[in-house]
C-alpha cells in the first residue's frame, strides 16, 4: 500500500504491542537515501517520554523499521532512541 505522508500525519502511533505511543505529526527523512529515519509523535499522557529521546518541542524521536496503517492506526516497530 502507498501512501501520502500527510495521509499519515495526525494518525494514532502504537507498537506492536498496543502501547499507544501518541500522534504522529512529522518525519525525519535521509535525503540521500530517501528512507524516513525518525518520526516524530507527540507523546500520549500515558507515555513516559524520558524513556525517549525528544525534540525542542517534547515530541517523541522514534526511529523505526517497519510502519504500517490500519484505517486510523499506524502500528510500527519501534527503535526507542537514548
Amino acid at each position: 500500500m502507498k501512501l501520502f505522508a500527510t495521509e499519515l500525519k495526525g494518525k494514532t502511533v502504537m507498537t506492536e504491542d498496543g502501547q499507544i505511543l501518541g500522534v504522529l505529526e512529522d518525519f525525519i527523512m535521509d535525503t540521500r537515501s530517501g528512507k524516513i529515519g525518525s518520526i516524530l509523535v507527540n507523546p500520549a499522557e500515558t507515555v513516559e517520554a524520558r524513556l525517549f529521546k525528544t525534540d525542542a518541542q517534547g515530541r517523541l524521536m522514534l526511529g523505526f523499521r517497519t510502519m504500517r496503517a490500519v484505517r486510523d492506526v499506524i502500528v510500527t516497530e519501534i527503535e526507542p532512541q537514548h
